[in-house]
C-alpha cells in the first residue's frame, strides 16, 4: 500500500511553485509508504516530460515496498509506451495476467507494470480483470489523457477536489485541505452521521466540496477538450448458486482458500489478525494450510477476563497447531488515542472501537516485525453474519406467507441461544422502521433519512451494506489506522469472485436454524467446535459505554460547555446534554455510541473550524482527551 497525490489542469498550466507545493502534499501521508518517494511533472497537451516550470500533470508517490522491493518498483512508473502510473493498492493475480500479456516487454516483477500492460493492450475497461483493490492515475500523453482508477469495494481511498479548471486526487482528505480557498462543513453528511451513524455511505465527504472517487468507477479526464467522464467497470453477477448445501460449501471453501492464496503473495512478511471469532480463526486455518508454520497470527488480548478472548485463542492454537503470538492490551490507553485517530481518519470514528483498533495496529508494528496482515472484515456483510439479518430474513419469511420456515428459523435461534437471545433494543433501533425514521431530539434536521431499516430483497440489501452502509466505513477506519503505521491490511473475504458466489447463495444456506454464517461453518469443519459453532459475536470489546457513563462524565460534561456544532445549527447543546444524563443514568434505552459519536464530532469540528467560527471563545478539549502519541 502506498499514498498517491495526483493534480490535473485542464483550462491551463501549473509552475514550478506548484510544484514545489504539490510534493509537499504528496508527503503530508509519507506513513503511507516511507520506503520511498517520486514526484512527475507532465505537460500532456504538448506531450513534454519532466519540465517542472510548465506542465498540467503531476503524480505523486509514496512508497511501501510490498512487492519486488528494488529500485524498479520505484514510482511514478512509465509503461512501454508514453503512459506514466502513480499507484496504491495490490492486483493480487498479476502474475496470472502477467503471463496472459507475453508480448508486452515487462522489465519488473511488481504489479504496478500489470497495470500500465493491461491498460496499454487492453485499455481501462480490462481493470475488471483485476483481484486486489487499488487506487491509481495513468497518465496517457499519446491519448492526452488522464485515468484514474478505485477498486470494487472502496478498500483504497481516493478523494477528489475541483476547483479553477483543476482536478485535485489524494489518497487522503488532509493533502486536498490546503487547497482550498476556504473550508466547510458538509452538514448532511455530519447529520446522518449523528443521527443514523452512518459513514462514508456516498461520495460526499464532512468536508464540503471534497468527494470519494466511487468505487467500480473509472475516472477518464481529457487534456485534449477539457471532458470528464465516469465509466463503470465492474458490476454485481448473481446467478443462481448450488442446489444443496454440501455443493455450495465445497465450492465457498475453493473460492475462499484461492482468495487467502492470493493474498498470501508478497515479498515481506505475511501475518493474519487472530481474535477467537469465526473469520478470523477460518483465515488463521486457511493460511496455514497455504503456508504451513509460514504466517504468524498476531492476537490482541485484554487484561480484563471480561472481555479477553484469549481462551477461544488458546483452542484455535492448540486444536491446529497454528504458529501465535499474544500481546496483551491496555484499555486504558484507548480513549488518548481519540486525537491521533481523529487525524488519520480526517473525521470523527464510527465508535471507540475504531480507537482500541488503532492502538492495536500500534502494538503490532512496535512489538512485531510484519508488514502485510490478513483481516476477517467482509464476512459479515456478504455471509449474513450481523443479527440484523436474521430478523431482515425472518420478516422476509412471514411477508412471503413461509411460516413454517420462519418459525424453524426462530425455535433454532431460542434453541441455540443466537439471535433471538442475543436482541438489544437499544443497538436494534437504528433497524426498526419507526425509530429509523426518527430524529435525535438534539439534532437540528439538516440532512435526509436513509432507509437502513429496509429489506425488501436479502441479496439488494446485502449490496447495500458493501456498497454503502458498513463495508465502506470498516474499509476506511482499518485503512487509515494500519497505514498510520505503514501496515498493510488484506481483505480475502472480499474477493469479488466470492462476493458474487455469496450474494448468490440462497438466504437459507447463509442462515439455518438460527446460525448466521452456516456456510462457513459448514465449509472449515477442522476449525474446533468451539469457534465453529461460537454463538456469540464479540469481537474486540471495550467497555465503552462504563467510559462515557464514569470517566468521561467530566470530560462531556466540560466539552459541552459551547459547542461548535451548535453555533453551526447542528447540534442542540442543552438537548443533547439532556439526553447525555438520562443515558448516564438510565432512564431511557440508549445505544452508547449516540453519545461518543457526538462527543467526537464536536471534537473533529473544532480541530478544523475551531478558529474560523465567528465571535467564539476558542475551546479546547480537556487534557488527554485529544493528545497526540
Amino acid at each position: 500500500m502506498c499514498g498517491i497525490f495526483v493534480a490535473v489542469n485542464t483550462a491551463g498550466y501549473f509552475t514550478w511553485e506548484e510544484f514545489d507545493r504539490f510534493e509537499s502534499l504528496t508527503d503530508r501521508v509519507r506513513y503511507r509508504g516511507p520506503d520511498g518517494s517520486g514526484y512527475l511533472a507532465l505537460n500532456i497537451k504538448d506531450g513534454t516530460v519532466g519540465d517542472c516550470d510548465h506542465f498540467d500533470v503531476f503524480l505523486g508517490h509514496r512508497r511501501l515496498a510490498i512487492i519486488d522491493l528494488s529500485s524498479s518498483g520505484t514510482q511514478p512508473m512509465r509503461g512501454a509506451g508514453r503512459t506514466w502510473l502513480t499507484f496504491n493498492g495490490e492486483i493480487y493475480n498479476y502474475r496470472e495476467l502477467k503471463a496472459e500479456l507475453k508480448d508486452f516487454p515487462f522489465r519488473n516483477q511488481t504489479d504496478s507494470e500489470v497495470i500500465l500492460a493491461t491498460y496499454e493492450t487492453r485499455g481501462p475497461q480490462a481493470f475488471k480483470d483485476f483481484n486486489g483493490e487499488w487506487a491509481f492515475a495513468i497518465a496517457d500523453l499519446e491519448g492526452k489523457k488522464v485515468v484514474l482508477s478505485r477498486d470494487r469495494f472502496a478498500i483504497k481511498p481516493l478523494y477528489e477536489f475541483v476547483h479553477s479548471g483543476c482536478r485535485y486526487y489524494g489518497s487522503e482528505i488532509k493533502q486536498l485541505i490546503p487547497l482550498m480557498p476556504s473550508v466547510g462543513l458538509q452538514k448532511d453528511t455530519m447529520f446522518l452521521y449523528l443521527n443514523q451513524g452512518l459513514l462514508d455511505c456516498s461520495q460526499s465527504t464532512f468536508i464540503e466540496g471534497i468527494r470519494q472517487v466511487k468505487s467500480k468507477h473509472n475516472v477518464i479526464i481529457s487534456l485534449a477538450g477539457g471532458a470528464v467522464e465516469e465509466r463503470r467497470y465492474w458490476n454485481y453477477s448473481i446467478s443462481n448458486g448450488p442446489s444443496d448445501i454440501g455443493s455450495a460449501a465445497q465450492e465457498f471453501r475453493r473460492l475462499l482458500s484461492d482468495s487467502v492464496r492470493l493474498r498470501l503473495r508478497s515479498d515481506v512478511k505475511v501475518g493474519a489478525l487472530l481474535s477467537g471469532g469465526l473469520d478470523s480463526s477460518t483465515l488463521a486455518v486457511l493460511s496455514d494450510q497455504l503456508d504451513p508454520g509460514g504466517v504468524e497470527t498476531y492476537s490482541v488480548v485484554s487484561r480484563n477476563p471480561a472481555f479477553s478472548e484469549a481462551r477461544f485463542v488458546d483452542a484455535l492454537v492448540q486444536h491446529c497447531g497454528i504458529p501465535n503470538r499474544k500481546i496483551v492490551f491496555d484499555e486504558s490507553a484507548v480513549v488518548s488515542a481519540l486525537g491521533d485517530v481523529i487525524r488519520h481518519n480526517d473525521g470523527p470514528p464510527a465508535s471507540f472501537s475504531t480507537l482500541a483498533h488503532y492502538r492495536m495496529m500500534e502494538m503490532i508494528k512496535k512489538e512485531t516485525d510484519v508488514t502485510v496482515v490478513l483481516t476477517g472484515q467482509g464476512a459479515d456483510e456478504t455471509l449474513l453474519g450481523y443479527r440484523k439479518f436474521f430478523f431482515f430474513l425472518l420478516s422476509r419469511l412471514v411477508r412471503q406467507g413461509e411460516y413454517t420456515a420462519a418459525t424453524r428459523q426462530l425455535a433454532g435461534s431460542a434453541w441455540h441461544r443466537t439471535a433471538v437471545w442475543q436482541f438489544q433494543f437499544a443497538a436494534a433501533g437504528r433497524y426498526m422502521w419507526r425509530t429509523a425514521q426518527a430524529i435525535r431530539p438534539y439534532l437540528f434536521p439538516v440532512g435526509g433519512i436513509e432507509p437502513i431499516a429496509e429489506c425488501a430483497d436479502m441479496s439488494a440489501r446485502q449490496i447495500a451494506d458493501i456498497d454503502r452502509y458498513s463495508v465502506p466505513n470498516l474499509n476506511h477506519y482499518e485503512d487509515r489506522n494500519s497505514m498510520a503505521f505503514s501496515l498493510e491490511m488484506r481483505i480475502p473475504f472480499l474477493d469479488h469472485r466470492l462476493v458474487n458466489f455469496a450474494l448468490s447463495l440462497k438466504p437459507e444456506y447463509k442462515i439455518r436454524n438460527g446460525w448466521s454464517k452456516y456456510i462457513l461453518r459448514e465449509a472449515v469443519p477442522e476449525l474446533p467446535n468451539s469457534i465453529r459453532w461460537r454463538r456469540d459475536k464479540q469481537g474486540f470489546t471495550i467497555p465503552e459505554a462504563y467510559w462515557l457513563r464514569n470517566e468521561l462524565q467530566a470530560t462531556i460534561r466540560g466539552v459541552f460547555e459551547n459547542s461548535i456544532l451548535e453555533e453551526m445549527s447542528i447540534l442542540k447543546r442543552s438537548a443533547f446534554l439532556k439526553y447525555y444524563e438520562e443515558f448516564r443514568t438510565g432512564k431511557r434505552s440508549i445505544w452508547h455510541t449516540d453519545i461518543s459519536r457526538v462527543l467526537m464530532a464536536e471534537l473533529w469540528a473544532r480541530s478544523i473550524f475551531g478558529n474560523t467560527a465567528p465571535d467564539r471563545k476558542p475551546a479546547s478539549a480537556p487534557a488527554g482527551v485529544m493528545s497526540s502519541s
